[in-house]
């Protein structure tokens, strides 16, 4: 009776694995595509200068100045100017080069589109050198439309 119950279960394991395993690949495929695109994107150098583009809403410009040395190391000043005004406008550092979570960075505003932040990015002891990846972002929702990929590479403390 046990070793029926067993094979009846093994049985319909492995129905449920053809049934619903290529739906569960295909979004983990789809995913995967999804973020290799996103590496196609253009990066943009925020180190190298002012990164700029064009939405529907208007023109959106973002630089990246190093301060010097702070209490936590590099110290930045991040500045967006925007079209409109996003509200709880945030930069998310995340690690380009080497996954290393995620580090929101709330942006307050300067002048009527201008907002800015100041920051020292999270040290790397594996890679000294660490690409961040700048994301924008309205709350929990990503700003669409930016057609650039937003990097920076952490200079050695």
């Amino acid at each position: 009776m046990l070793r029926g119950i067993a094979l009846l279960g093994l049985v319909l394991g492995l129905i449920a694995a053809v049934v619903f395993g290529p739906r569960m690949l295909g979004d983990a495929g789809d995913s995967i595509k999804q973020s290799g695109s996103s590496q196609a994107m253009a990066e943009c150098d925020l180190l190298a200068g002012p990164c700029q583009w064009t939405t529907p809403a208007g023109q959106w410009e973002a630089a990246l100045d190093t301060l010097g040395e702070g209490e936590q190391g590099i110290e930045y000043q991040l500045t967006v100017t925007t079209p409109e005004r996003p509200e709880r406008f945030l930069a998310v550092l995340r690690g380009e080069s080497m996954y290393m979570g995620e580090y929101p960075v709330p942006l307050g505003n300067r002048t009527e589109n201008q907002y800015s932040a100041r920051f020292s990015a999270p040290f790397c002891t594996v890679d000294a050198t660490m690409t961040w990846r700048v994301d924008l972002q309205q709350g929990q929702e990503p700003i669409g439309e930016i057609p650039l990929k937003l990097v920076f590479q952490a200079e050695p403390h």
